[in-house]
């Protein structure tokens, strides 16, 4: 009989978050990088499947609506949202092609693209990266662990070292909440 074990999954938990503190300079360097570009007046896209969308959501919403303090709103996309674009570039494009049509639609270039994948290999979320990169966005990953496709895609990438797509979707989140954090701090030296 398999049994929940809370424990053992904070365990990996917090090994996992002890791994990603290496991280730390290269999130806050997207936070200093995204305030540049969105108070230039860019845009940050964001995509991802499933769990992955729902962190790429929050990523938006913290940037639409704010983190901690307030400030004024910045444009940030979450391109599974639109559900009449996305039921019509499914059916009309196919799954493959979802967030991409998306990206060339809404991406102007030196916006951001940041693309959430467990595993590093969704089809959908790769050919958005390639899409974003043939149009002069600059492409984030966050991954499960590496290496991975979307890693090796991306300008630049944090994969997550965890056994579990739950654990990686969890330091995605605490990921998220520190960009936004450095970006905060960012847009404080740059407005």
């Amino acid at each position: 009989m398999n049994t929940a074990d809370p424990e053992r999954h904070w365990r990996r938990l917090g090994a996992a978050m002890h791994r990603l503190s290496a991280e730390a300079p290269r999130v806050q360097r997207w936070g200093a990088e995204l305030a540049a570009v969105l108070s230039g007046g860019g845009r940050l896209l964001a995509c991802g499947n499933g769990g992955s969308a729902a962190e790429a959501q929050h990523l938006t919403g913290e940037l639409v609506g704010r983190f901690r303090g307030d400030r004024p709103p910045f444009s940030a996309i979450a391109l599974h949202a639109d559900t009449s674009a996305a039921t019509a570039i499914l059916n009309d494009y196919g799954e493959h092609e979802y967030f991409a049509r998306q990206v060339r639609a809404h991406g102007r270039p030196g916006d951001v693209l940041v693309a959430l994948s467990t595993s590093g290999t969704s089809q959908n979320v790769l050919n958005a990266a390639k899409a974003a990169a043939q149009e002069g966005l600059t492409v984030w990953g966050l991954t499960g662990p590496a290496p991975n496709p979307l890693a090796t895609l991306a300008d630049d990438a944090v994969a997550v070292d965890a056994p579990s797509v739950a654990t990686v979707q969890e330091a995605h989140l605490a990921i998220i909440h520190a960009l936004c954090e450095a970006f905060d701090a960012a847009v404080g030296g740059v407005r």
